[in-house]
């Protein structure tokens, strides 16, 4: 399927993957449009829903500048997954290795009591020194690293279509990439403001031209974000692993993968290197292999990128949510969505009102969102929830 609408209103075309977006998306979408320094048109994924400046779902690519915002404040935020040798497990086992996993992997707004192993931090691309978010958050990054924080990360594990069980991870760089992207936003925004910018600030969609010393500086701790988000998923990964051997004894694993789906990134498009942004996005190079989550309780993809050139080689990151968390909070159906997720055997997360924010009911359905990008990716495994804990 193609793409399904493309707006022509404003300075560049708006192409999108969706039949609805909501107004406040289509908005920020209209003000990324306007944007003198934006190469050739904007892309709205099937799960495109209103964000801080871009819309969540959105990618875009740049000439000469980088937009903190068009990264959002969860850098590097991407999923997990690894195949296992198991074929099945009982509920029983199931619920000996949750208890484990809660054990090894602290959730929500917990850290580790005692810092992890340097060696399993990333590399900076720079000395320390130069990096002062990152130099400054170092330390406390170490007892975050490998743990899952809140809102909508979790840990699922699944069934696949073909036959295994899979683990499922979706997480980032926790308090590091929050304050990376507010630094920098907050220093774009004051430069924009003294050099006379006639761009809106209630945009929300300050730049740094990457030439510059600053704009080096964003992308070099950026990219140490989505380096730490990367390693931050692999020993959570490999500490649900260990979980899963000791309830259950041998089991073998196939390699891990491990992607991102917020982040900008030189790329080359249309001949041309630019800044690809992807918020809420996944990259889907032809034959690269991405993961498409759905929501509490309903499947997730693996999925085979097609490098289709309109969507800057992209495909959604998930569902993508159609209520607020307040709005879902309210409006939801406690009973209703323990009961979806009851009948199907799952072991969830769904304890009160509180929890409906993640509920499945406050997203998209994940088979439309699929569908609306097949043009996009390929689907290869359907993964279909068995536990799942959250954040």
């Amino acid at each position: 399927m193609p793409v399904k609408k493309v707006v022509t209103s404003e300075k560049l075309p708006i192409k999108l993957w969706l039949d609805q977006v909501d107004a406040g998306a289509m908005e920020q979408a209209k003000n990324l449009a306007n944007l003198p320094f934006i190469f050739r048109h904007v892309a709205l994924m099937p799960d495109t829903h209103q964000g801080y400046g871009m819309p969540i779902g959105g990618v875009i690519a740049t000439e000469d500048m980088v937009i903190p915002n068009a990264v959002g404040v969860d850098i590097g935020c991407g999923m997990g997954a690894v195949q296992t040798s198991l074929t099945e497990i009982s509920p029983d086992k199931l619920k000996l290795v949750l208890s484990a996993i809660r054990h090894k992997v602290p959730l929500g707004f917990k850290h580790h009591r005692r810092p992890q192993d340097r060696d399993l931090m990333p590399r900076p691309p720079a000395p320390l020194p130069e990096l002062p978010v990152v130099a400054e958050e170092y330390h406390n990054a170490l007892y975050q690293l490998g743990t899952l924080g809140g809102g909508n990360h979790f840990i699922e594990i699944q069934k696949g279509s073909d036959g295994h069980i899979w683990l499922m991870v979706h997480s980032g760089s926790r308090n590091l990439g929050f304050k990376v992207a507010n630094y920098y936003n907050r220093l774009a925004a004051a430069l924009n403001r003294q050099e006379g910018s006639r761009i809106p600030p209630g945009w929300q969609l300050a730049y740094l031209p990457i030439a510059s010393p600053v704009g080096q500086s964003y992308l070099h701790e950026m990219g140490y974000c989505v380096d730490f988000a990367y390693a931050n998923r692999a020993l959570m990964i490999s500490r649900i692993k260990e979980a899963l051997q000791e309830v259950l004894g041998q089991v073998t694993f196939a390699p891990v993968i491990n992607i991102a789906h917020n982040y900008a990134a030189l790329e080359e498009h249309y001949g041309k290197r630019v800044i690809v942004h992807r918020k809420g996005a996944t990259r889907a190079l032809a034959g690269e292999i991405g993961i498409i989550p759905g929501s509490q309780g309903t499947p997730s993809y693996l999925v085979r990128g097609r490098g289709n050139p309109e969507s800057f080689s992209s495909c959604s990151h998930g569902a993508g949510r159609k209520m607020g968390r307040k709005q879902a909070q309210r409006q939801l159906n406690l009973e209703q969505e323990k009961k979806r997720l009851d009948q199907q055997g799952i072991i969830h997360a769904v304890r009160s009102a509180r929890d409906l924010d993640e509920a499945a009911g406050a997203y998209k359905e994940i088979d439309q969102v699929i569908s609306d990008q097949l043009d996009l990716v390929e689907v290869l495994v359907e993964l279909r929830p068995l536990a799942v804990i959250k954040g």
